[in-house]
């Protein structure tokens, strides 16, 4: 059973840095971190468990490979007594139901995957857990390595080396898609859908921590991530939530309606009201949030699912975030894959009805999403849990030099097509400018 040892840190920035400068060489690590958002939540059972989360070395892993993961989860999760950080990709999706994916794939992250760390740091109010196991290492050497990482030196001045970064999808067949998916929408074969296309590189070199901590710099958010499964890296900057359990509780916590934040205190709160009263930016989060509480009531006691907050408006650095929250209490017994067979992939992501839009999406998107409209998170031995949403990110595949992320919107009736593309501009030069800024010139 692992066990941890308890630390003061006198700066846990500092910490932080040098912690991951040390992990960086671990070809399996996990970094969840709140960025300071912890107790942003106002009810109950919302708030992170802990500021921050990270895991280093792979003492044992399941990555999925045959179409038949969801059984084999189970199984490795009921013989370990430990810990479990990994990912589930989109295209899990095709285990769920019966779909397919047939696009490319730049980076090919398994579907599916969860390893067993050799090292846990958890920080929480200034306070570090560090967790080991008896069988690997002693309380002593645990001791030894914290004073090592606190001595170490931080190293986060990354080069980026990129080639010019394409479009998929170009403007004109973009604007020709979203008229044919508002056909759809018009016939009554689904209310909304999320279409994204994907921007890609296939000769980049980058520094995939140094860039990630200029993402969070950037955007410093909720549920960013930092993933690394060999070779293949996730760098994420995601404000959304895609499950927590705690006991018999579980909440998600959809987002859809996105703002800019004013320039001036009086044109922030005027901006932050307008989403807040937008009808289509209400309609579009509402139908996700009636989703998802359709979803939990598929695993949870009879007349217990409830919506803690609806069209809420979020305020972070750079944007306001449209969110509700939607919990539940799950029947009993519910394992994790009853759970995510339930809920996965996230409404936010796909549209409604789900596996209609999901066909949609297969049919107009050039891409495979990979970990894009994905999860990334940790389960803990009482199968608590916590799982991002993740968008606002980059993959990247450090053999081949691939690197790609996608930029979508939801698209309804009432949607503009020029419009959503600009919205899809505007999302990925946020990405651009991040990666610009680590690329000598």
């Amino acid at each position: 059973m692992r066990q941890f040892s308890s630390f003061i840190l006198k700066d846990t920035g500092l910490f932080i840095r040098k912690l991951l400068t040390w992990g960086k060489e671990f070809s399996n690590t996990a970094i969840l971190n709140s960025n300071n958002y912890r107790n942003i939540f106002p009810f109950p059972g919302a708030s992170h468990t802990y500021d921050f989360i990270a895991a280093f070395g792979s003492l044992e892993n399941l990555m999925s490979e045959d179409g038949n993961w969801m059984n084999s989860f189970e199984k490795f999760f009921s013989e370990r007594d430990d810990w479990l950080f990994g990912h589930l990709g989109y295209d899990l999706k095709n285990e769920i139901e019966n779909l397919t994916s047939l696009h490319p794939d730049r980076i090919k992250f398994p579907p599916a995957g969860f390893f067993v760390p050799l090292y846990i740091f958890i920080i929480r109010n200034n306070r570090l857990e560090a967790g080991w196991r008896p069988d690997c290492t002693g309380e002593e050497e645990v001791r030894k390595l914290v004073a090592e990482i606190e001595g170490s030196p931080v190293e986060m001045n990354g080069i980026n080396r990129i080639d010019k970064i394409e479009e998929v999808i170009s403007r004109s067949v973009y604007l020709k898609t979203i008229e044919q998916i508002k056909e759809h929408i018009q016939r009554g074969d689904i209310y909304e859908v999320n279409f994204c296309q994907e921007f890609f590189s296939e000769k980049a070199l980058i520094d995939p921590l140094a860039t990630w901590f200029k993402l969070i710099e950037e955007s410093p958010t909720p549920f960013s991530c930092y993933y690394r499964q060999n070779e293949k890296y996730l760098l994420c900057s995601s404000p959304e939530r895609f499950l927590k359990k705690t006991g018999n509780r579980i909440i998600s916590q959809p987002i859809k309606g996105t703002a800019v934040r004013g320039k001036t205190p009086e044109e922030d709160i005027k901006i932050s009201e307008l989403l807040k009263n937008d009808p289509k930016e209400r309609a579009e989060n509402i139908m996700i949030t009636d989703l998802v509480r359709n979803d939990l009531s598929r695993i949870s006691a009879r007349a217990s699912v409830n919506v803690d907050e609806l069209c809420a408006i979020y305020p972070y650095p750079k944007v306001h975030q449209m969110q509700s929250s939607v919990s539940a209490r799950l029947n009993h017994g519910k394992s994790f894959t009853d759970i995510i067979k339930a809920a996965f992939p996230m409404g936010s992501m796909t549209g409604a009805p789900k596996i209609r839009a999901m066909e949609i999406i297969e049919q107009y998107e050039k891409s495979k999403r990979g970990l894009y409209s994905g999860a990334v998170g940790y389960i803990t031995p009482e199968m608590d849990f916590d799982f991002n949403v993740v968008i606002r990110s980059i993959q990247y595949d450090r053999t081949t030099s691939s690197l790609s992320f996608m930029a979508g919107s939801a698209i309804t009736g009432q949607s503009i097509p020029e419009n959503e593309y600009c919205e899809c501009l505007l999302k990925a030069e946020a990405i651009k400018n991040v990666l610009s800024t680590l690329t000598p010139h």
